[in-house]
């Protein structure tokens, strides 16, 4: 066995798990697999005489390229790339092993407002583990304030997530339903954080809806009259909402809920995002 394809097997041993890091870091499986392609290409141009723990150099290379990549999207404002142009799944073991994940769509809604930094400090110590002395240089802190950055990540992610149980979302999204079904504005403006925002994926927005709307006023103007079609469904393991054509769901609308009232929406009408979702009735 040649160098060269002893690397390759060495790497794609850990190719799941660059996938799993690049997937909850970018939240998109075609910028996952752009990430670890990118991370293969810089290790074949490396120099390895002093790589001893190659799993960590892997994961620390395949971290860096996420972190330019959400860098780059929060600079352009761009949506991750599979909502522009849906990828096919192909059923590999790495896809199976992301889109099965634990790690809902709601979760990855909150993580998306996260600072790149943030983002990157949170996911790789509280869901892989990686000491905050080996996070610190990727993101050019110390390691306390490495510390401090998945602390105020942690923060925002149990703020959106651990207020509200199940049973008051499916409270939350009903009554969302009824008041948009009715166009009652007063009715939706009780459900809505102040500072609600909509977001829809580049697929939703080519049907008609507005990439992003923000505040409670304009969400209730948006939403009041509108959603007769929908219909209430389980999304991601969690209480939403769906529209469905011809029996198969064309939009799954995903909601985060904190401090009782509905703080986030969004459209989902990416084909291969809502069969990830598991749309249930």
């Amino acid at each position: 066995m040649t160098e060269n394809e002893w690397l390759a097997e060495r790497f794609e041993d850990n190719r799941t798990h660059l996938t799993a890091v690049a997937y909850r870091m970018l939240g998109s499986p075609a910028e996952a697999d752009d990430a670890v392609q990118e991370t293969w290409l810089r290790l074949s141009r490396a120099d390895r005489s002093n790589v001893e723990n190659l799993r960590g150099w892997l994961t620390t290379t395949v971290a860096r390229v996420c972190l330019d990549m959400l860098r780059s999207r929060r600079a352009h404002h761009a949506e991750p790339l599979d909502e522009a142009e849906p990828v096919a799944h192909d059923g590999t073991p790495e896809h199976d092993a992301i889109l099965a994940d634990s790690v809902g769509l709601a979760l990855l809604v909150v993580l998306d407002q996260l600072d790149p930094a943030e983002r990157l400090a949170f996911v790789l110590h509280d869901m892989f583990a990686v000491p905050f002395e080996e996070i610190a240089p990727i993101v050019q802190r110390s390691p306390a304030a490495a510390r401090q950055l998945a602390s105020r990540a942690r923060r925002r992610v149990q703020g959106a997530e651990a207020p509200d149980d199940r049973a008051r979302q499916r409270e939350l999204v009903d009554a969302f339903l009824a008041a948009s079904r009715d166009g009652d504005f007063d009715a939706l403006l009780a459900v809505l954080d102040p500072d609600v925002v909509v977001r829809a994926d580049l697929a939703a927005a080519a049907m008609g809806a507005d990439a992003e709307v923000r505040g409670a006023d304009a969400v209730t103007k948006t939403f009041a009259g509108r959603a007769k079609a929908a219909r209430a469904a389980m999304v991601g393991g969690a209480p939403g909402l769906v529209w469905a054509q011809g029996g198969v769901p064309r939009v799954a609308f995903v909601f985060v809920v904190a401090r009782g009232k509905i703080v986030e929406i969004e459209m989902v009408a990416d084909p291969e995002r809502i069969e990830s979702l598991n749309v249930s009735y």
